[in-house]
C-alpha cells in the first residue's frame, strides 16, 4: 500500500454531470477514505470546442452539493499542453509516432475492424508515407495528427501487466488485487496527438496521473480496455503504473450507460425537480 494514497475524479466540462458521474465521484471518494488517502479533482478540458466555463463551474457546484471536497488547486488539463507535448516529443524521439493525414471518413472506408470503443480500426494508411509525401501534404495545408506505431511500441515495451482490483457494489476491493496481462494491441495505431489539440485523452491521462502521483485509479467499466493502452504508454514513457479498479456503470431504462451526448438527466435537473443530495446518495447505494 502506498504511504499516501492519491485518487482522482476527472470529469470533462462538456456538459452537466449526471447520475453516472455522481456514482463515480462517490465511489472514488469512498475508496480514498477506505485507503486513508486523498481524492483530487481534475478537469479534463483538452477539447477546446466542447469545453465550456459554465460547465466547469457546474461541476464544482454539483460535487460540493453532493458533499464532496478535494485539495486545491484543481488541475485543468488545458494548462498542461506543454507537458503533453514533451511526452509526445519523447515518443517521437523513440520512433514510435508517425504523421497521419487521414480523415474520419477515410479511416472508416478502409478500416480493418473495430477498436474496443467500437470505432473503426486504423489500417495504417499513412505509416509508409515518404518525407516527400509529408512535405507535399503539409505544403497543401493539410492538418496532420500523430499516431502510435503500435507494432513498434509493443516491441519496445514487451509483455505488460496491470494491477487490478474488483469492484463490489460501492466498494473497491483492494484486498483482492490481482495482476492481469495487458493487451493494448487491440487499439491499433491510436491517435495520441490530435489535429485540433496537442494531445489526446490517452496521452494526457497517463501524464497527469504521474504528475499528480496518483496511486489508485477508480473509473467505470467502459474504460477498462483503455487501461491496457495506458499501461503501454506508462511503460514507454517511464511513468509509474497505478492500481486500478473499474466499477459498474449506471444504466438507463434502455440498459444503456448514461451519457451527456444522449441527454441523460443531469444532476442539475434532478436538483431543480426537488431531489436532495441525500436522495442521490440513497438512489446510488451510498446512504
Amino acid at each position: 500500500m502506498a504511504p499516501n494514497p492519491i485518487l482522482r475524479f476527472a470529469p470533462s466540462p462538456n456538459g452537466r454531470l449526471h447520475l453516472g458521474h455522481a456514482f463515480s465521484a462517490l465511489f472514488t471518494a469512498r475508496a480514498a477514505a477506505a485507503l486513508g488517502g486523498t481524492m483530487r479533482l481534475r478537469v479534463e478540458d483538452i477539447d477546446p470546442a466542447r469545453s465550456k466555463p459554465e460547465f466547469d463551474a457546474a461541476i464544482i457546484d454539483d460535487l460540493h452539493w453532493l458533499g464532496l471536497t478535494w485539495p486545491a488547486p484543481v488541475l485543468h488539463q488545458s494548462a498542461r499542453f506543454s507537458a503533453y507535448a514533451a511526452a509526445a516529443d519523447r515518443l517521437r524521439e523513440m520512433g514510435l509516432l508517425y504523421l497521419c493525414f487521414c480523415t474520419r471518413s477515410e479511416v472508416a472506408a478502409r478500416a480493418t475492424g473495430r477498436d474496443p470503443d467500437g470505432a473503426p480500426l486504423y489500417p495504417g494508411t499513412c505509416r509508409s508515407l515518404t518525407p516527400g509525401d509529408i512535405e507535399a501534404r503539409l505544403a497543401r495545408g493539410e492538418r496532420p495528427q500523430w499516431r502510435l506505431d503500435m507494432a513498434a511500441a509493443l516491441t519496445a515495451a514487451g509483455p505488460l501487466a496491470i494491477a487490478e482490483a474488483p469492484a463490489a457494489g460501492i466498494d473497491a476491493r483492494w484486498d483482492q488485487l490481482a495482476s492481469r496481462p495487458a493487451a493494448p494491441g487491440r487499439w491499433g495505431d491510436v491517435v495520441l496527438v490530435r489535429k485540433d489539440t496537442p494531445t489526446s485523452y490517452h496521452l494526457s491521462v497517463v501524464v497527469d496521473d504521474a504528475f499528480e502521483k496518483v496511486t489508485h485509479v477508480t473509473r467505470g467499466l467502459d474504460l477498462r480496455p483503455a487501461t491496457d493502452l495506458h499501461a503501454l504508454l506508462q511503460c514507454l514513457l517511464g511513468l509509474p503504473s497505478p492500481q486500478y479498479c473499474h466499477h459498474a456503470l449506471i444504466l438507463d431504462a434502455a440498459r444503456q450507460k448514461l451519457a451527456k451526448s444522449r441527454g441523460s438527466t443531469s444532476l442539475h435537473d434532478l436538483r431543480e425537480a426537488g431531489w436532495t443530495a441525500t436522495d442521490i446518495r440513497k438512489t446510488l447505494g451510498f446512504a
